[in-house]
């Protein structure tokens, strides 16, 4: 587990083992992070981060796998731009084959 960091400085760290065409949720973060409540706070830093390019914060979404974070994005539609450049699938702001594509930190990183 992430330790002797703030809880935004430890959400950027588990956010960049995020592989390259996979995604994650709020909740998984923050379940990792020993938040389980604080998904919601794993948005708000994600919206914080777009000043760091090294955060891949268009990976990161909600449960069911939609992109409800992309209106923090420049632009219409550059969190599915970003995603499908990764190979990811995304139809009416919804991850196709969320489950497959899901990485789930609490059995990656342990």
């Amino acid at each position: 587990m992430v330790k002797d960091l703030g809880f935004f400085e430890k959400v950027y760290q588990v956010a960049t083992l995020i592989p390259y065409g996979r995604v994650t949720s709020y909740g998984a973060i923050a379940n990792y992070l020993g938040s389980p409540k604080s998904a919601r706070m794993v948005g708000w830093a994600m919206n914080a981060s777009h000043n760091n390019p090294d955060v891949p914060a268009h990976r990161v979404v909600n449960r069911k796998g939609l992109l409800t974070g992309k209106h923090h994005f420049e632009g219409t539609n550059l969190m599915q731009q970003l995603l499908e450049s990764e190979g990811v699938e995304v139809k009416e702001n919804q991850i196709q084959d969320f489950e497959k594509l899901f990485w789930e930190p609490q059995n990656e990183l342990l």
